[in-house]
């Protein structure tokens, strides 16, 4: 089978991992601070928090930035759980703010006017507000900051798409209209550390904050203890914090394979140039991309009649092409209903996931590979009668 994605991994990753089991460090040795480095030097930021996982990224950031109980965090519904989880688990709300057709991201118009009509009904304002970065697409951030500007609420970009992408000119992650980033490396995404999150920052207090929440809250700088220490060994916890730590094992597989990320990112881009061109006259509609971004493209969906939609993905894993669905609407997951949500609340991203499909990208993709995931999708599309 022809997956939607998969890690490429070669042999200088194999021999960064044997060099950590070899040595004297597994966890939190010297691989971690070449991999943050890495990413940090990627999104053009000062610091860097590697973390267990994307879904920790998001937690310690919304963590970190103060978000609790009686706050309220939205984002976008076309998104994996976590990027409303992370709210939950700090004990605050969430709601959502619909998709732009066109990008898939979060709309602009649709923050604009949900944040006016909050506004004027005196409902709760978001104290931070979680762009996604749907298949690798930066949101138009610039706009979003200003919405932030004028009613004083945070930004922090799920990013967990979109390494290796660009806004304006500049890499996705600098943080120049966020307060943080966070990225994802699990295996189907750009660059892999098996599983692992980051958050970039350009602040240094949420930096310092991150760290103490990544292991424990625990402290051994003087500073920030009371009392007096008991000696050189000695350490306090001064706020509840997580095992939120990455491994060497895990850092030592990112820091070797980012040295690939610009040449993943480059094939990525191809094939879906590929695919564009290959789909252009046909019933599939792609994402569109905004003017300001050039994606990263972890995804490559395409949308096709939602009445065929069911049949033409069948067909594609028949012919053995393993497709897949990103992402179902957050809000119509059952224990958000139980929230109080319900489908109709955010049609254009519900209108989205009856329609679409999501094809194999990743870097090792051939050519040949490829154009046998389109003549299979046009097949598909000819016998479902769409």
């Amino acid at each position: 089978m022809i997956p939607y994605g998969r890690q490429s991994i070669d042999d200088d990753d194999i021999e960064a991992v044997e060099a950590v089991l070899r040595s004297d460090w597994l966890t939190q040795g010297p691989a971690i601070a070449r991999f943050e480095t890495a990413v940090a030097q990627a999104a053009a930021v000062p610091f860097a928090v590697a973390v267990s996982s994307a879904t920790a990224a998001l937690h310690l950031a919304c963590l970190a930035m103060d978000v609790g109980p009686g706050d309220m965090v939205w984002t976008s519904p076309n998104t994996f759980v976590a990027s409303a989880n992370c709210a939950r688990y700090c004990g605050a709300r969430v709601d959502f703010v619909d998709i732009d057709p066109a990008t898939l991201n979060m709309s602009v118009a649709a923050l604009a006017d949900k944040l006016e009509r909050t506004q004027r009904s005196g409902g709760l304002m978001p104290k931070l507000v979680i762009p996604v970065h749907f298949a690798g697409q930066s949101c138009p951030m610039a706009e979003f900051a200003a919405l932030a500007d004028r009613y004083g609420f945070r930004l922090l970009e799920d990013a967990s798409h979109a390494i290796g992408a660009s806004y304006k000119g500049a890499p996705v992650g600098n943080c120049n209209h966020s307060d943080a980033t966070i990225f994802s490396f699990h295996p189907v995404k750009i660059v892999t550390t098996g599983e692992g999150g980051v958050v970039v920052t350009k602040s240094q207090a949420l930096f310092e904050r991150l760290l103490r929440l990544r292991t424990h809250g625990i402290t051994r700088e003087r500073a920030l203890m009371q009392g007096e220490s008991h000696g050189p060994w000695y350490y306090q916890q001064v706020e509840l914090g997580f095992n939120y730590r990455m491994t060497d094992i895990q850092a030592a597989l990112g820091a070797s394979q980012m040295h690939r990320l610009q040449t993943f990112v480059t094939r990525r881009r191809v094939l879906v140039e590929r695919y564009r061109a290959a789909l252009a006259h046909t019933l599939v509609h792609v994402q569109g991309v905004h003017s300001d971004a050039d994606p990263s493209w972890h995804l490559f969906v395409v949308r096709v009649p939602a009445a065929q939609r069911r049949e033409i993905f069948e067909s594609l894993r028949a012919a053995d092409i393993g497709v897949n669905v990103h992402y179902i609407p957050v809000h119509t997951q059952p224990d958000f209903m139980a929230l109080g949500f319900r489908d109709g609340m955010f049609p254009e991203a519900e209108r989205y996931y009856a329609e679409a499909i999501s094809m194999p990208l990743y870097a090792s993709l051939s050519f040949a590979e490829q154009d046998v995931c389109i003549a299979a999708l046009k097949e598909a599309i000819k016998e479902s009668g769409a």
